[in-house]
């Protein structure tokens, strides 16, 4: 038996644990009793992170659609094949008939290749990870307010906040390591403030619980600031050094009144005017919000910013904005600019100066047009007219709510899939490539607070599978370009070069204690465990104006109760990884034991009001059309919500049809469906 540091890849916080191996397998897993992050806690995902490797279900050779069968081919033959095709699709159609499209789940190493084959080989910014067909607000509004597309502070530092915003995300269910530092920061005396439509297990032991209307967030932050405008409780020193934009947002918070914010909501002003209180007299003060499969409106997110700079609650401990990264690696890819309109760096695509840092370095013409996104890509085939795309570790047709991926499928004349298994996405692909799995290679992860980790290799890879940087760089060589990695490592030293806040991490830096939060700089090697620590920038900081907005759906007689979608407190029984895992997936399907087609959440008076009993067939019906679920019956709901879990497809597929957005709120009613 022997035992390997390495970093978990199932979520975004990126514990660390340790893998036990016997021969060459993978037996075990247990968690770092010393790893700052998770500091000897792991959850069930885990515990059991080691179970995908040993699944019998693993593909272990190319495989190449011949008369409409896929068979098993040598590598040299799928990828001439793929290099072909996309040489012929370019040539045709030209490089923006091409998209490339990863999971969120992808390497940095493997992120940094796919998006450099797309813009330096074949010519397009077509280029986005998987989460992007939702609604991902936050890079934009965090680089334009803060100048910093991530998680300010660390998650160790929650023992020391004295207040805690969680803001609709469910924690125990889907950053449980998470949400165990904060419980444990409030036995320390830490007052936990809870926003949300859902009661959920940190909802339960939170000293305030604001179960406010659906879509109502930033009326909801827009009293918080005027209340403390309105006490004198900003931090005008800060905002005088570091600020601008103070006095357009200054009057727009006078446009808010408590008692109309408290009613739109759905709670009490008392409760509004204490949790202000309470977040603007803190010394240290953290935001928790979700970057995840559920989108945050873009209004909500600049708001939850204009408090944190309000109240001067940046660039010290303990305190910040935390944006928080449900995929293991969704902070790595959008640093590796897997994003249609950011380079590597976050650099924009459309800036002549942006681009030609990155072309010195890569030694040829990037394109300058913003590319298509996954959302585009999936919803407006008007707009996307790709004939071929590439999918690493990514099952939009089992996973993407938004859209019709089947459609985008069906009209490309090429279709690659890497992954580990066949997907129901790689059923319908032209070439299949196998990956390595968890604990087969040595890669790099970036967690949800900045934290640049090995994932370090214990085990041979399976046979005849390949690690998906290596593919990538094959590929590249097929078509001409003069790619010359020999190890993951190497590809680490290009994008040290070329990101400039990941310029001191290398695979030996990396390998020292627990990895690195950038900025890792060539003067900080050790990295930085707060955002703005040594000083805050020259450009200082922005404030953004609040502006007033109705509720976002009103209740009316005929459609009285708000269908909410995008719901992503379920969705880890879907996870392709977790499918092959029996452990893990007995464990994520033991509700489903009780709705096996799916169902949708109803609040329990709501319910007794209709008698609608749960596990009854229950019509949702609105002005656009209607479909027959399972209603679940929880008290978890607040009352005059309906939550449809994102997977459940038929709901939004007979009432609203494809959706160019993951979240939506819609006037619905129930009806009992008859026996």
């Amino acid at each position: 038996m022997t035992h390997r540091l390495t970093t978990c890849t199932f979520c975004g916080v990126g514990c660390g644990l340790y893998l036990e191996t016997s021969g060459n397998r993978v037996v075990g897993a247990y968690p770092s009793m010393s790893h700052p992050t998770n500091q000897g806690r792991i959850c069930a995902r885990g515990w059991h992170v080691h179970e995908v490797a040993s699944s019998p279900d693993r593909l272990k050779s190319p495989l190449l659609r011949k008369n409409g069968q896929l068979e098993e081919v040598t590598w040299d033959e799928a990828l001439g094949f793929i290099a072909t095709r996309m040489k012929e699709i370019r040539d045709r159609h030209g490089p923006d008939a091409l998209a490339f499209l990863n999971s969120p789940r992808c390497s940095n190493e493997e992120a940094y290749l796919l998006q450099k084959l797309a813009r330096a080989v074949i010519g397009t910014n077509n280029v986005d990870h998987g989460a992007g067909v939702y609604c991902n607000n936050s890079i934009n509004v965090l680089l334009n307010m803060i100048g910093v597309a991530a998680t300010t502070n660390s998650v160790a530092e929650l023992a020391r906040s004295e207040v805690i915003f969680v803001d609709g995300v469910d924690l125990a269910s889907q950053l449980p390591t998470i949400g165990g530092a904060v419980i444990r920061a409030k036995l320390k005396g830490a007052t936990i403030v809870v926003i949300d439509a859902r009661r959920h297990r940190v909802a339960e032991s939170a000293n305030f619980f604001l179960q406010i209307k659906p879509g109502t967030e930033t009326l909801f932050y827009g009293a918080v600031a005027k209340i403390i405008v309105d006490r004198g409780l900003m931090n005008l020193p800060f905002i005088k050094a570091h600020c601008r934009g103070y006095e357009a947002f200054l009057a727009s918070v006078l446009d808010y009144d408590l008692l109309a914010a408290a009613e739109g909501c759905g709670v009490s002003a008392e409760l509004i005017e204490s949790v202000a209180l309470a977040y603007a007299r803190a010394k240290s003060a953290a935001i928790l919000y979700s970057t995840g499969i559920e989108a945050r409106d873009a209004e909500t997110v600049e708001a939850i910013v204009d408090l944190a700079l309000l109240t001067g609650q940046i660039g010290k401990e303990g305190a910040g904005v935390f944006a928080l990264t449900e995929h293991n690696n969704l902070q790595g890819v959008c640093d590796m600019g897997v994003l249609p309109n950011r380079l590597p760096g976050y650099r924009p695509v459309a800036n002549a100066a942006a681009r030609a840092e990155v072309e010195a370095l890569w030694h040829t013409k990037l394109p300058s047009e913003v590319g298509l996104g996954a959302r585009t890509l999936l919803t407006d085939r008007s707009r996307a007219n790709v004939r071929a795309v590439w999918l690493c570790r990514y099952d939009p047709l089992s996973t993407a709510f938004v859209g019709d991926a089947a459609d985008m499928l069906q009209h490309c004349d090429l279709v690659v899939v890497q992954h580990l298994f066949l997907t129901e996405t790689a059923r319908q692909a032209h070439v299949v490539l196998p990956l390595t799995a968890f604990g087969e290679e040595l890669v790099t992860f970036t967690n949800t607070e900045r934290r640049i980790q090995l994932a370090r290799r214990v085990i041979d890879p399976l046979p005849g599978t390949i690690p998906a940087w290596q593919q990538l760089t094959m590929l590249a060589r097929a078509l001409g370009a003069d790619w010359d990695y020999d190890s993951p490592a190497d590809v680490m030293d290009e994008i040290a070069a070329v990101v400039p806040f990941y310029s001191g991490a290398d695979y030996d830096n990396l390998a020292r204690g627990y990895g690195r939060q950038w900025p890792c700089t060539k003067d900080h090697p050790l990295g930085t465990p707060f955002l703005f620590a040594d000083g805050i920038p020259q450009t200082g900081f922005k404030f953004v104006p609040i502006t007033v907005h109705p509720q976002s759906v009103i209740a009316r007689k005929d459609y009285p109760l708000t269908l909410v979608f995008g719901n992503s407190t379920y969705y880890w029984n879907q996870n392709v990884l977790i499918q092959h895992s029996e452990t893990l997936k007995r464990e994520y399907r033991i509700l489903l034991l009780d709705y096996p087609e799916g169902f949708v959440e109803m609040n329990s008076a709501d319910a007794k009001q209709l008698a609608v009993r749960d596990g009854e067939k229950i019509r949702l019906r609105t002005a656009s059309g209607s479909a027959v679920v399972t209603a679940r019956v929880t008290p978890e709901i607040r009352s005059g919500a309906v939550f449809v879990p994102f997977f459940v497809h038929q709901v939004q597929e007979q009432i609203r049809g494809p959706m160019d957005n993951g979240v939506q709120l819609v006037p619905v009613r129930v009806e009992k469906e008859a026996a």
